[in-house]
């Protein structure tokens, strides 16, 4: 396993996407994450903090084809996945390949799609296909979608239920820029298109490798023993009504192998697992009483604080 491959591979492409979003390096590195496992996510935060720039850049990054598409509540599945249409110079119907015929979708404010869509494309994500008219078409690989949503608007809008959320790799909250931050976005925006300069800096050989080979990553007996207390522990407190998952379980693990192998190591530990539970788990609990998800990051956090980390002996 080549482990020194890993690290040059997260940080050329956090160098690259840096040079036109500012201060989210730790974002870059959870979507290199889920990139890697093959893994989707939902990007849930307020407009204009870089979302849709994060994604282009990111797609430009690793070569691959880009493509968004807004979602509203008159999209229609098929305006997804394309239709069957009788060309007339033929006499034969063919398909028109929707949009989500590409390796990087951006689903712009997917809660403002009806709910069959939102289920089209979740498929699409979940099986790496889609089905028209009864044929069935294999998406190209890599496939990841990016999806957005407003948390702070609700009129017009269609919740994601908790069993699609939780096909989401990750949701991840980009957050406010520090001052110093906002002073360079700005000055760096006199630029009209700022993705126009970012081009390929990994090979389709490096993608391959990474995607397969963070499967080697080990796990001692004691660190699963670790990650399974943890995801007991969302599923057995008074306050939850709804615990992680084995799709959840299988999620984490699978996180902390990709973030340990671009951070130099080939082995699981404690550290990788609590870096990103709260990104892998914070959509997949449920709590009593409480609405918006408020308090889910801090109840993430205490279940980490209380779970026993495993002590290495010497």
């Amino acid at each position: 396993m080549d482990i020194d491959l890993f690290v040059r591979f997260k940080s050329k492409i956090i160098e690259n996407v840096s040079r036109v979003i500012v201060g989210k390096d730790e974002v870059i590195e959870l979507v290199t994450v889920a990139f890697i496992c093959g893994g989707h996510i939902l990007l849930e935060d307020v407009p204009g903090l870089g979302k849709t720039l994060l994604v282009k850049a990111f797609a430009k990054t690793i070569g691959c084809d880009f493509k968004r598409i807004q979602f509203t509540p008159d999209l229609l599945p098929s305006d997804l996945t394309g239709i069957n249409f009788y060309n007339q110079k033929t006499g034969d119907f063919q398909f028109r390949p929707g949009p989500i015929f590409t390796n990087i979708l951006l689903a712009d404010e997917i809660n403002r799609a009806t709910p069959r869509t939102q289920s089209a494309l979740l498929e699409a994500m979940q099986e790496q296909q889609v089905t028209v008219d009864g044929v069935t078409r294999k998406l190209p690989e890599p496939f990841m979608v990016l999806a957005t949503q407003n948390p702070i608007e609700s009129y017009g809008t269609f919740p994601l239920p908790e069993a699609q959320l939780d096909r989401f790799f990750m949701r991840i909250k980009i957050g406010y820029p520090t001052r110093r931050e906002e002073i360079e976005i700005v000055n760096r925006n006199k630029r009209v298109d700022l993705t126009e300069g970012i081009e390929s800096v990994v090979s389709t050989d490096e993608i391959k490798y990474v995607r397969g080979a963070y499967n080697d990553v080990k796990i001692s007996e004691e660190v699963m023993d670790y990650l399974l207390d943890i995801i007991e522990k969302t599923r057995n407190m008074d306050m939850v009504q709804l615990g992680v998952s084995p799709r959840g379980t299988i999620a984490l693990f699978k996180a902390s192998q990709a973030y340990a192998a671009i951070n130099g190591r080939d082995y699981i530990i404690p550290e990788d697992i609590k870096r990103m539970a709260p990104y892998v788990l914070n959509h997949r609990v449920i709590l009593k009483g409480l609405t918006k998800d408020r308090n889910i990051y801090s109840f993430i956090n205490s279940v980490l604080e209380t779970v026993r980390v495993p002590v290495e002996e010497v």
